[in-house]
């Protein structure tokens, strides 16, 4: 017992360090993104005027400061509230979720998606026309047939996508993998199925009639 508890206590005891990185990795991908949507909103902001897009390649790639009441990529443009209110409940949800983050991969999709939501919130909260219902700098268009965006909202799609995959993949926050512990799992419910041939062995012994 002194034995197996001695063995197990290293691996315990690399817990929480590792999940103190694995946050740092969130913390500072989230402040990287925020840092850079303030930075580019300022700069645009000051610029920028919403009826003049600045053409960097034709009518493909052009700057065009817009105000955005809606959610990412000017969806829902009549529910500011509502969009701030879920912005809330996903920063709450990521910061409660960071507790059991011991993946590298989780770290930064996590740190991606909390990163757009709190660039986003800013403006919600510091922008006019009010407080929680601000409207959001969006400055990035794609031909004229895509929603105008932001970097708050390119992080966020990019974060989706990195969660999808690492889901699919089967990566979970803990560090393991779905198939690592099916395999893991395996052997024990084989061992719990197969008959100890040892003790078949004897009872059959003990039954077998003496010979006459």
């Amino acid at each position: 017992m002194h034995a197996a508890s001695s063995a197990s206590s290293p691996v315990a005891s690399d817990r929480p360090p590792v999940r103190r990185r694995r946050v740092a990795v969130l913390a500072c991908v989230a402040a990287f993104v925020l840092a850079a949507d303030i930075t580019t909103k300022a700069l645009v902001v000051a610029h920028l005027r919403p009826d003049q897009p600045v053409h960097l390649i034709g009518n493909v790639l052009m700057l065009w400061l817009t105000r955005n009441p809606g959610a990412a990529f000017s969806v829902g443009t009549g529910e500011t509230v509502v969009f701030t209110a879920i912005a809330f409940g996903v920063v709450i949800y990521i910061a409660r979720t960071a507790r059991r983050l011991y993946s590298l991969g989780w770290a930064v999709a996590l740190g991606l998606l909390l990163g757009g939501a709190m660039g986003n919130l800013s403006d919600r909260i510091f922008r006019s026309p009010g407080l929680f219902r601000g409207d959001v700098v969006d400055w990035i268009a794609i031909t004229r047939y895509y929603p105008i965006f932001n970097l708050a909202d390119s992080a966020i799609v990019c974060g989706g996508i990195l969660t999808v995959i690492l889901a699919v993949r089967g990566f979970r926050l803990d560090g393991t993998r779905a198939e690592e512990s099916a395999g893991s799992e395996t052997p024990a419910v084989a061992a719990a199925e197969t008959p100890d041939k040892t003790s078949a062995g004897a009872d059959a012994e003990r039954t077998e009639p003496a010979e006459q």
